[in-house]
């Protein structure tokens, strides 16, 4: 089939390379036209295992193909997936939706023939409704049909979620386009996915309400974890006990840091806006963003009493910043509000990520980027595990540091209390 991908963030640009590598041509749009010459000479603009090589294999082959000509992709394409960002609006809950609604207005211009127009972006429920109206004439004339597509793919998993889904979700009542998006998707049902047909508008808050209730595990496991800090209990015990129901699952039930990332923390905003929209109170996931937003205080707080309040002039080394191992996606990663209270704080701030320096910390005058972890840590007063990337599963922090009297803070229990304890080393955990 031949696709239009409209938008080369991550979710474009994954699903579009993912659906390229199953044989379909597909075009990959955006306005940025530096962006697309980047892509165009095989670079890519985000940090994914895999992609380079699905991209170099596809590029080649003439089945992907980056472009700014919205008008050219759209004409050649029989599917349309719109997948654009759809950030928090400031000083509220609620998601942006220009770009979608944007994107719904130049369609209009251009479209001539049927098309399936598939919003893949992640969008509040009746978002299809509203580009729907956009499209009013087209729909009359039964040239487009609007289709909810929600995706699932995890930062740093994002290839293998693609190819070995969990489920895909189609939102539509339309049953020529269901059986085409069914076709399309035919090569991953054969690998047992399962194919759920639903309401646009259930698609939607399909999406929503299964980050929103992710988030809620998390925050949950945290809280947790607070509490076994109190009672000398190991909080590794309760996420395993807990996890061998199987009505709970051991999935996101790993304590740690307050989860960032670009999906849980504005969806589940958004969720609650949309309890506003339609009078219902959301509660217990208000409670779950107010709970997540503590954990980021409580953090830094932490720090604080493991160097007895001390801070001033110590050198504190973060392995590791973005919000999660494979990826190097900085957004409302909890290392940020950590680095900035720190750097205030006159502390001498250090940190090694194997993605690479960030332009969070770049202006930041006690903050300072290292290419190589041993280099980082030297002479450290604190290592903060912060991310839990494979780079830092077996350090030897004795070498690493060379100085008596330094601490680790181990903000994802990747090491085990008793071997730390054994190596006389000053070891603190997540609810440990």
């Amino acid at each position: 089939m031949k696709l239009c991908m409209i938008g080369t963030g991550y979710v474009g640009l994954v699903s579009g390379v993912c659906f390229s590598d199953l044989g379909n041509s597909v075009y990959c749009v955006d306005k940025d036209k530096d962006k697309i010459d980047f892509l165009n000479k095989g670079k890519v603009p985000i940090y994914e295992p895999g992609l380079d090589e699905l991209i170099k294999k596809n590029f080649k082959q003439k089945r992907l193909f980056f472009t700014t000509d919205l008008k050219l992709a759209v004409q050649k394409s029989d599917i349309i997936f719109i997948c654009v960002g759809t950030p928090t609006n400031k000083n509220s809950d609620s998601a942006n939706l220009k770009y979608v609604f944007q994107v719904a207005n130049e369609l209009k211009k251009i479209i001539k023939k049927y098309k399936i127009i598939v919003t893949k972006s992640t969008v509040p429920v009746t978002t299809g409704d509203k580009i729907e109206k956009i499209l009013i004439k087209l729909k009359r004339k039964k040239l487009v049909d609007i289709v909810s597509n929600p995706e699932f793919l995890r930062e740093g998993e994002a290839i293998r979620d693609f190819v070995y889904p969990d489920r895909v979700v189609i939102g539509t009542n339309s049953k020529k386009a269901n059986r085409i998006l069914k076709n399309l998707y035919l090569p991953i049902i054969k690998k047992s996915s399962r194919y759920l047909q639903t309401s646009r508008r259930g698609a939607e808050l399909i999406k929503y309400a299964s980050n929103s209730f992710l988030a809620t595990k998390i925050s949950f496991i945290n809280e947790l974890a607070n509490l076994c800090e109190k009672t000398n209990v190991d909080i590794k015990d309760i996420s395993n006990g807990m996890g061998l129901d199987q009505r709970i699952g051991d999935r996101f039930l790993r304590a740690g840091p307050a989860y960032g990332g670009s999906c849980f923390p504005k969806d589940t905003r958004a969720l609650i806006d949309t309890g506003k929209k339609f009078n219902t109170d959301l509660s217990i996931v208000k409670t779950v963003v107010s709970s997540n937003d503590k954990r980021r205080f409580l953090s830094i707080k932490r720090v604080e009493k493991i160097l007895n309040n001390k801070l001033s002039n110590k050198a504190i080394t973060f392995l590791g910043v973005t919000f999660k191992p494979n990826t190097d996606d900085m957004r409302e990663a909890s290392s940020i509000p950590m680095i900035n209270y720190f750097n205030k704080k006159n502390c001498k701030i250090r940190y090694f990520d194997p993605s690479g320096e960030k332009k969070e910390f770049k202006n930041l005058k006690n903050v300072k980027y290292f290419d190589k972890i041993k280099s980082a840590c030297l002479n450290s007063d604190l290592i903060i595990l912060h991310t839990e990337w494979n780079d830092f599963k077996l350090l030897n922090f004795k070498k690493l540091v060379n100085k008596k009297n330094f601490k680790v803070y181990d903000m994802r229990n990747m090491y085990s209390p008793t071997k730390m304890k054994k190596l006389n080393i000053n070891y603190f955990g997540i609810g440990r």
